[in-house]
């Protein structure tokens, strides 16, 4: 599994393109750029390595994880999935009370806990972590996760938004994210990359979790 980082859009969003070097299938994970020379970026690395795009995946339906996708599907024909409890944030875009502006769409597929997802010989598992959104995803590879707005290095996603949850969040961080092995490669939808072993023992959020408290 093949992966490369853009930073895109006005908050610094991570996007992911994942793929296979043997069979070329990829995907593209928060596609959430806002200018067409973001856009152009991912296109020129599909056509430099010969890629086709399978999947736009959301790891939830904050606009700037999702903002890119109509964009990339129009260009690629790739289908786009994101969690069936986020879903409506791509088609009532009003309610996320947001600067962004997207056209409204819907899913081609609604992804569930325990789906896989398969690139080439790959396979990304989803894990329903919510919190920060009710629909939030983690995306489970080789060695590797893609936390989007649920774990951060040194940190986890706000639950002070509208549809987000201290006490779902609590729940996914304490019964999914702490027992990930150590050494898998976390990949975060903002700032830098870490290891899930690293988290446990230095991310605050999670030790205090550990020691029995709660999110603040």
């Amino acid at each position: 599994m093949e992966i490369l980082t853009f930073v895109v859009g006005p908050l610094s969003t991570n996007c992911f393109l994942v793929y296979s070097a043997e069979t070329g299938e990829s995907v593209v994970i928060d596609p959430g750029f806002v200018a067409e020379r973001e856009l152009e970026r991912i296109m020129d690395q599909l056509e430099r390595l010969s890629l086709k795009l399978k999947y736009i995946i959301n790891t939830h339906g904050h606009p700037d994880h999702v903002s890119g996708d109509l964009p990339l599907k129009e260009r690629t024909k790739a289908k786009i999935l994101i969690h069936r409890l986020d879903a409506y944030m791509l088609h009532e875009p009003e309610v996320q009370l947001s600067a962004y502006r997207f056209k409204r769409f819907k899913p081609d597929i609604e992804l569930r806990e325990d789906d896989e997802i398969r690139v080439g010989e790959h396979t990304l598992k989803v894990l329903h972590t919510p919190g920060h959104t009710m629909g939030s995803i983690t995306l489970i590879g080789e060695g590797v996760a893609f936390t989007g707005d649920t774990l951060f290095a040194g940190s986890i996603g706000r639950v002070d938004l509208p549809h987000s949850s201290p006490r779902e969040m609590e729940y996914t961080l304490r019964e999914k994210i702490l027992t990930l092995p150590d050494d898998l490669k976390v990949y975060p939808g903002h700032g830098p990359a870490t290891l899930m072993g690293v988290e446990k023992k230095t991310n605050p959020f999670l030790l205090e979790l550990k020691r029995g408290g709660k999110l603040s």
